[in-house]
């Protein structure tokens, strides 16, 4: 059975759209009929500058209160940071600030901290890049475990964005407590097929991010030419189903595959729709409405 929980940076106004503070977000994750909640770990939500022991008790009361589960926490991190300035310790420095998510995680009962790889850079090769990659997520899985934390492996940054990298990533960190929280959006955007790639990632696979995007094709003038020169297409927020991820088939294979795991909906850009409170609040609930549909589709099948 798949959990439906909304991420908190969709309420977090960074692409100019209606902003809630975080017992804000509770609140309305409630109201709309979210089982749990996926928490942005930094400002202007859960940044750990702000949320100390009190913080995180008074907050881990409050979606008790709602009856909501935290299920992850969205940390962000680029462990290919500066590497043009080797003298400056960016490893150490996001490897504790993991360890310190983990912490926070532990205080608010959940079991899980999201991280990203690396964005490549010029600086170093990329074999460099990988096994940088590779040595810090096996430390923070390894210093999590004390606090019984998951650390998930998001496909987003450059470093292991392919399904297939993703895997081996996973399969070369070789901790039981770093796992993938493969999303449909990378692969399909690169066009793989969705299904195959859910099935190499299922038995890895804890915990899913969805967005459903249509594409809008963009040109270049070339005045020379007097013509226009195709141009990478541009990406456009519309509600669960009327994009081009082939989500029911993605969460179906991950489903069919033992995957049982939360799956969480965000809105990280800008909208077809607009950028008021009414629009944000009926993308989330067409979400609930999509994943129920699934759901049905599935247990028929």
């Amino acid at each position: 059975m798949l959990s439906p929980v909304l991420h908190s940076v969709s309420y977090a106004g960074l692409w100019g759209q209606a902003f809630l503070n975080l017992d804000q977000f509770a609140d309305k994750a409630a109201e709309l009929g979210f089982e749990g909640v996926m928490l942005m770990a930094k400002r202007p939500h859960l940044s750990v500058l702000d949320y100390r022991p009190a913080e995180r008790a008074r907050l881990r009361a409050r979606l008790e209160q709602r009856n909501l589960r935290c299920a992850c926490l969205a940390g962000y991190t680029n462990f290919t940071a500066d590497l043009e300035h080797g003298d400056i310790p960016h490893r150490e420095i996001q490897i504790r600030h993991v360890m310190e998510l983990a912490e926070i995680a532990r205080d608010l009962g959940c079991p899980m901290v999201r991280v990203f790889t690396g964005y490549e850079t010029a600086a170093a090769g990329y074999q460099k890049q990988w096994t940088l990659v590779v040595d810090s997520l096996r430390e923070c899985a390894r210093r999590a475990s004390e606090w019984n934390v998951i650390v998930g492996v998001q496909n987003h940054h450059d470093v292991a964005c392919g399904y297939e990298s993703m895997l081996d990533l996973i399969q070369a960190v070789n901790e039981p407590n770093c796992r993938a929280m493969f999303d449909a959006w990378a692969p399909a955007l690169q066009g793989t097929d969705l299904k195959i790639a859910a099935r190499a990632l299922a038995p890895w696979t804890v915990h899913t991010t969805v967005a459903d995007y249509q594409l809008r094709p963009r040109y270049l003038y070339d005045p020379g030419l007097v013509n226009y020169q195709p141009a990478t297409a541009a990406t456009l927020a519309v509600p669960m189903g009327e994009g081009f991820i082939d989500y029911r088939g993605f969460l179906g294979e991950l489903a069919g595959r033992g995957f049982s795991g939360s799956v969480a909906y965000e809105m990280c850009s800008p909208l077809r729709d607009g950028r008021e409170m009414d629009v944000l609040d009926r993308y989330a609930r067409r979400f609930l409405q999509f994943l129920a549909e699934s759901g049905s589709r599935a247990a028929a099948d």
